[in-house]
């Protein structure tokens, strides 16, 4: 099995990539559409990323763990997107980690798994993830039985590090969300 990263475009591209790969050995690009996909890097579009596999095409059960990469664009898209937001539901409620970096938590406030739960993610973020029931926290990486949040890519390591970790322990007794 592998970790999967859902993604539409926009998100932070040679990081979120990079890591991406290094966590497992392999990830799976899922998107919203088939095709390529492109992060933002600075202040213009990276290199292309073919996608593996579309959202509708995906089963919890084939995949490690979920990852949502950051950004401003992608999280937004994702959000906006039923299958998208269903997906992330049920891969929480599988026990399986999931982890969201920079604006990806908005991905997990619209599955409706941040009441209760201790989170932290990108600054500009922190009053969203607050109405959505969520204690906030400024740290490079937060865990909550398996759900996994980090603020930015200068926590790409720590956060990389963190998935890892919570892999090893495989699936996670979930308490309800609140």
């Amino acid at each position: 099995m592998a970790e999967q990263a859902p993604a539409a475009i926009g998100f932070n591209s040679r990081r979120s990539t990079r890591h991406s790969r290094n966590i497992s050995g392999f990830a799976a690009f899922i998107s919203l559409k088939t095709g390529e996909i492109w992060g933002w890097e600075h202040d213009d579009w990276g290199d292309p990323i073919s996608v593996d596999r579309t959202i509708d095409a995906v089963q919890v059960d084939e995949y490690d763990a979920l990852v949502i990469p950051g950004g401003q664009i992608n999280p937004d898209l994702l959000r906006a997107d039923e299958d998208a937001v269903i997906f992330v539901k049920d891969f929480y409620d599988s026990g399986k980690p999931v982890a969201a970096v920079c604006h990806a938590p908005w991905v997990l406030i619209e599955a409706g798994l941040a009441r209760g739960r201790k989170m932290t993610s990108y600054h500009s973020m922190a009053t969203d993830v607050k109405n959505a029931g969520a204690h906030w926290v400024d740290r490079e990486v937060v865990v909550d039985e398996g759900l996994i949040t980090s603020r930015n890519p200068g926590d790409l390591e720590a956060f990389s590090a963190k998935i890892i970790e919570e892999m090893q322990k495989g699936v996670h007794e979930r308490r309800a969300v609140a």
